[in-house]
């Protein structure tokens, strides 16, 4: 029997051709809708870890999570340095570190931080060092440049007409190790000369010298140095990344700075409620993608149907031959799900490698590692697919069985 299926399939394959390729397009829809939901939602969750607590201005939560956790620009509000100074200072905090962005350098944003915040958010250097002046940076694993390589820093990007900071020049000094987080295509560098070039720093008696030999000067050991000692007249930032002590600590200063002119909120809570959205938009899709299923399932009962009635002659001749109903039927249902089944496979290869490559050209632009993955419930969704087609193959089956050799020879 399977010789005379496969030499019939063989005989007929453009018809299988076209069966399977409506399967599997409609199937992989489905499929990429599903994966890359799943590697959005696993990814950026995965990039939130290491920061509990994030504190800022008054304002926008999901901004403030965006652009300090995943440094999608933004300008925002800034934060006082007495804030900053009294978390640097509580005993509820393990650190505290300020995240100061804006400029950025062939394309990588400059984020302006303390050697705390790297020492206790990465996993050490590839090569180099951290910052030893004020002139000091370190890149991110993704950041495509050696050790020593100069860095002018540009006040926003060149599609936005940005200008670049003519009174420093930043060496990069070391590489950090990969974290798989938007952080791998930074440009760290000490948050002191953040403040300095952008005209925040607080200085005795500079007001006699230029701001390029303010900068020399500040970084053979003024008070542009690398001092992480922050005070109530220390400028402002855009946010705060907080590592409290314990689960306790972090709800008690949750609470605290969700008042008056700061904000203070979970990366974890502010993910919830974008991957909500992202759950209404996936549901959106899937409608979407269970109705094309739905207009292929019915296609293919007509060319099947079809198929069938082409095939009246065929049959009534196997009947005519001696062959017994129940394996006429069993040929026309083997053969009608065997081109589904591939179909559907094949739908789960496409789905999975269209995934792939939208997760990498979002990876390429965000930085995030989105880990494409098929779960358990993507094998029940398989399984669920073969009944259905299962089922859809038994009509055709149906109606070849009920055929009489007479009227297939007479038709």
């Amino acid at each position: 029997m399977m010789r005379f299926i496969v030499s019939d399939m063989k005989r007929l394959w453009v018809g299988s051709v076209v069966v399977v390729l409506l399967v599997a397009m409609a199937t992989a829809l489905g499929v990429t809708v599903t994966l890359q939901e799943r590697a959005l939602r696993l990814g950026t969750a995965r990039a939130a870890d290491k920061f509990d607590l994030v504190v800022g201005a008054a304002g926008s939560e999901t901004q403030l999570v965006l652009s300090s956790v995943f440094l999608q620009a933004a300008p925002l509000p800034l934060v006082s340095g007495e804030t900053l100074a009294a978390l640097s200072s509580d005993p509820r905090v393990a650190w505290a570190g300020p995240v100061g962005f804006g400029d950025s350098f062939a394309g990588y944003p400059i984020v302006g931080t303390t050697t705390s915040l790297i020492d206790n958010t990465s996993s050490g250097f590839v090569e180099g060092k951290g910052f030893s002046d004020a002139e000091d940076a370190v890149i991110g694993s993704a950041v495509d440049l050696p050790l020593g390589a100069e860095i002018k820093p540009m006040h926003g990007t060149a599609e936005e007409g940005g200008h670049t900071h003519t009174e420093i020049v930043y060496h990069v000094q070391g590489r950090l190790k990969p974290t798989g987080t938007p952080w791998d295509r930074a440009v760290l560098v000490p948050i002191s000369s953040v403040w300095h070039i952008h005209g925040m720093d607080h200085h005795d008696g500079a007001e006699d010298h230029s701001q390029e030999e303010t900068v020399h000067a500040h970084a053979e050991g003024g008070d542009m140095g690398l001092n992480e000692t922050f005070t109530s007249d220390t400028p402002g930032v855009p946010a705060i990344l907080v590592k409290p002590k314990t689960i306790a600590d972090a709800y008690k200063l949750r609470q605290q700075y969700r008042q008056g002119n700061t904000l203070a909120v979970f990366p974890g809570e502010v993910l919830t409620k974008l991957y909500a959205t992202l759950g209404d938009a996936r549901d959106v899709l899937s409608v979407v993608a269970i109705g094309a299923q739905g207009l292929v399932a019915a296609s293919l009962i007509l060319v099947t149907l079809t198929h069938i009635m082409q095939r009246r002659k065929q049959i009534g001749a196997l009947r005519a031959f001696g062959a017994p109903r129940s394996s006429i039927s069993l040929i026309v249902w083997t053969e009608l799900f065997a081109l589904f089944a591939t179909g559907i496979l094949l739908g789960f290869a496409i789905g999975f490698f269209a995934a792939k490559v939208i997760t990498g050209m979002l990876v390429a632009k965000i930085g995030v590692v989105m880990p494409v993955e098929f779960a358990k419930a993507d094998a029940t969704q398989a399984v669920m697919l073969l009944v259905v087609a299962a089922g859809l193959a038994i009509l055709p089956a149906w109606l070849a069985y009920g055929q009489s050799p007479a009227e297939a020879l007479r038709g």
